[in-house]
């Protein structure tokens, strides 16, 4: 029987708090994003594709449908051999239990292999490694050496993926044997948690987000007022915490000579004294320099660990969607248009590119929101697909970006939380207007779901879930749309 499996004991080691209330109380948990779970889904995909690398191996053990002393067993029986490759070979020692995701024994040695679809080597990851050298020494087997084998991020596809080129693998046995002194401290104390009748008692705190985000959140932060501290806009962890742990947590609490930035301290005054900022002349000045025909162009993305296309490289931000609202006056009538990829595996962007050429081909001024995304993701179509690139850097130079009132805080209100995304600013100044209507209301749920769907893994309705896609994209760009209008109202 086992207490502590490798993932508790990750999670034990981030908070004591947090591994009792998933021993005892899992119904306090927040719900599970689809964002999650794709980032699950595509580490096992990473996982599985890995293990071409030694192949011909036995699966122990079903994470689907795990039985550990099937897994135990087995592992155990295969370890009698001279040379075998297993893919998650169990362990148990001392009440703690894990399974190494490619373990190779042959005539030099027995070789642990953990996949990670991480472009670099985390803390975390070697302290997880640390766990299972632990289990499986203690278990009576030597290990020649301990790897980490993760994803290369210069790797380019060409016509077939070459995992070799794919993944780095690179030993971290010295790192891992020098922790396994605290292992087994750390081992005996977690394990003393889960033997208490009472939740440790512990304030919330940097721990709540690092190494990973806790999904008892929402219950350990239940009490923290809206507004709080915690809202204060691009002001460090840290000194939320420092005022947090001083009892200070509402605005009005904040001590002012507080060392707060100019941005930061007009949104605390603007809360408290419920006040809107509008500058006039600078918003004016945005506004004349838009040319008609004008567009409002939004684009969404997916990224794979492992490339699906040739010319494409890992996590490559793929386009896959547009959305463009039209004016060719300030008095003509609002005209749409919209291209989503098709879910057959083929690139995108070909297709992309081309109807975007035309839809842009009339337009003066196209407005973006966060200017930076949009022009990144064509810099790369054009690198990418240089037959193309004069008509789409063409784009690229008639681009400007409507978060520039807002993030230079030419117009702020206390509805926009120290925020400037389009998601805040279109409520806080048009309150019949929201995404809490849309099926998808968020660029990374649309990025995950169409990912799935390209990759095959997709369990829903694919042709309504298409128009979820569509629907949310193009809120995006009439967001746009009516955030310009209301600023020529208000000027």
């Amino acid at each position: 029987m086992y207490i502590l499996s490798k993932s508790t004991f990750i999670r034990g080691v981030q908070c004591h708090k947090s591994l009792f209330l998933n021993k005892f109380h899992k119904e306090l948990k927040d719900k599970g994003s689809y964002s999650q779970e794709a980032l699950f889904e595509q580490g096992t995909n990473v996982g599985t594709i890995a293990r071409d690398l030694f192949p011909n191996g036995t699966e122990v053990s079903n994470k689907d449908n795990f039985n550990y002393e099937n897994a135990l067993l087995k592992t155990s029986e295969i370890l009698k051999n001279t040379e075998s490759v297993m893919y998650e070979a169990t362990f148990l020692f001392n009440e703690v239990i894990a399974a190494i995701d490619i373990f190779v024994k042959n005539n030099e040695g027995c070789y642990c292999y953990e996949v990670k679809s991480s472009t670099e080597i985390k803390e975390t990851f070697i302290l997880d490694a640390a766990l299972q050298y632990y289990l499986i020494k203690n278990s009576g087997i030597n290990i020649t050496d301990f790897f980490i084998i993760y994803i290369n991020n210069k790797y380019i596809r060409q016509e077939q993926i070459d995992i070799n080129q794919l993944f780095i693998k690179k030993s971290i046995l010295a790192k891992v044997i020098e922790l396994q002194d605290s292992i087994q401290e750390r081992v005996l104390q977690l394990k003393s948690v889960l033997q208490k009748k009472e939740c440790p008692s512990i304030a919330i705190g940097l721990q709540c987000n690092d190494p990973y985000p806790c999904d008892f959140i929402g219950y350990c932060w239940k009490d923290i007022p809206k507004p709080s501290v915690f809202d204060i806009a691009n002001l460090k962890a840290t000194k939320k915490f420092e005022l947090y742990s001083k009892d200070i947590i509402e605005f009005k609490d904040i001590p002012k000579d507080y060392s707060l930035n100019q941005n930061q301290w007009q949104q605390v005054e603007c809360e408290l004294e419920k006040e809107t900022i509008v500058l006039k002349p600078e918003i004016n000045e945005f506004i004349s320099e838009l040319k008609y025909p004008l567009g409002f162009l939004d684009f969404e993305t997916f990224q794979l660990a492992v490339p699906s296309f040739k010319n494409s490289r890992p996590y490559q931000q793929i386009v896959f969607q547009y959305s463009l609202h039209k004016l060719n006056s300030k008095s003509d009538s609002l005209e749409h248009m919209e291209f989503i990829a098709e879910t057959d595996g083929t690139d995108p962007r070909v297709s992309f590119i081309k109807k975007l050429l035309s839809d842009c081909r009339c337009l003066e001024t196209i407005l973006v929101y966060n200017i930076g995304f949009e022009k990144g993701r064509l810099s790369e179509l054009a690198n990418d697909f240089p037959e193309y690139s004069d008509e789409i850097v063409n784009i690229i130079d008639r681009l400007k970006d409507l978060m520039i009132p807002f993030r230079e805080k030419w117009y702020y209100t206390p509805a926009m939380n120290g925020s400037y995304s389009i998601k805040v600013v279109l409520p806080a100044l048009l309150p019949e207007f929201h995404y809490n209507d849309l099926e998808i209301k968020d660029g990374s749920t649309a990025s995950n779901v169409f990912s799935s769907m390209i990759q095959g893994t997709f369990k829903g309705d694919s042709k309504k879930t298409k128009t979820a896609l569509l629907e949310y994209c193009k809120l995006d760009t009439l967001a746009m749309v009516k955030v310009l209008g209301k600023l020529e109202e208000i000027v």
